[in-house]
């Protein structure tokens, strides 16, 4: 019986921190010039795979910023204080 596991990170893949800082040495690299047409294209193909990491990673905050958003408002798309988000989700409405 085959099951569906979740993918998991590769331990290879970068966090957006690191991705970043590696992704602006590639530039720095690059924009000095001193690279062979062979080590601009190596060094421009990682920086394409970084950008994509950066990119998933901002995705999935984008995400997690919009859930947050959506629980922090009311039905007419007002944000309410935390503990009157708080009360609503204990089913006590009354603000106490």
């Amino acid at each position: 019986m085959a099951t569906k596991t979740q993918k998991k990170a590769d331990p290879a893949t970068p966090d957006f921190e690191t991705a970043m800082r590696e992704l602006e040495q590639l530039v720095d690299s690059l924009e000095n010039g001193d690279l062979t047409l062979e080590q601009s294209l190596a060094h421009f193909e990682r920086g394409v795979s970084l950008t994509r990491i950066c990119q998933k990673s901002l995705d999935a905050a984008q995400q997690k910023v919009d859930m947050l958003l959506d629980a922090g408002t009311d039905s007419d798309g007002e944000l309410v204080e935390f503990n009157d988000l708080n009360n609503a989700e204990d089913g006590n409405n009354d603000g106490q």
